[in-house]
């Protein structure tokens, strides 16, 4: 097996297990808010990102409907333009393998393949995804038969998993000098606005710190 896989599994497990809990509150809430469990076990394997499930599970939650969840869904994912984009040169193959290697590009994954010099390690990407959608949908999984015996998931502190699981890419990022404008600017665009913005609205206009890199 590819060594680059290898490493990116390794280094994926623990990204996997903030996932699984995250993923088991989602699974909780969806299933009281009228999901069926397989339902919200779907949406987790098809969607597979946390700030969209739950943005989507609140619209809905609140009888927005399904069209309106959806769209707040696709909200918070636009990020992956950027993201795409960017490690687009990195994959290889016809116009359907990148598509679906594109698709193991995931926060924690993007961050991990990054080589610092504008170029991804396409193997550790998809290496270090693989835990983490096991974790995510397994967790959902747990959450969606098990909600009533865990109770008001509330009180385990899961909501602190979201921004602790930022903050450690964040941390990371800062670690490279030539990162390190972009995470920092990113950073203060999200802490500006989460006073004044809806969840999951700053982390989306962070991105446009990108932007920075077009100087390059």
């Amino acid at each position: 097996m590819n060594e680059a896989f290898r490493r990116g599994v390794r280094l994926g497990v623990p990204f996997s297990l903030a996932g699984f809990l995250i993923s088991l509150s989602f699974g909780v809430l969806a299933v009281r808010s009228g999901f069926t469990p397989l339902q919200a076990i779907v949406m987790s394997a098809v969607v597979h990102a946390g700030s969209a499930q739950f943005a989507g599970l609140s619209i809905v939650d609140a009888g927005g409907g399904a069209l309106p969840g959806v769209l707040a869904g696709s909200l918070m994912n636009a990020r992956f333009l950027a993201m795409g984009i960017a490690i687009a040169p990195s994959l290889t193959g016809g116009p359907l393998r990148r598509a679906v290697e594109a698709q193991a590009v995931v926060d924690p994954s993007w961050a991990l393949a990054n080589q610092g010099d504008g170029t991804f390690d396409r193997w550790q990407l998809i290496g270090s995804t693989v835990p983490q959608y096991v974790g995510w949908v397994s967790g959902t999984v747990v959450g969606a038969f098990a909600g009533d015996l865990l109770g008001d998931t509330d009180r385990f502190g899961l909501d602190a998993i979201f921004p602790t699981f930022f903050a450690g890419l964040l941390l990371a990022e800062l670690r490279n000098p030539r990162a390190r404008p972009v995470a920092l600017t990113g950073a203060l665009i999200a802490l500006a606005l989460v006073p004044f913005t809806p969840p999951g609205i700053p982390i989306l206009a962070a991105s446009a710190a990108a932007l920075v890199g077009l100087r390059r």
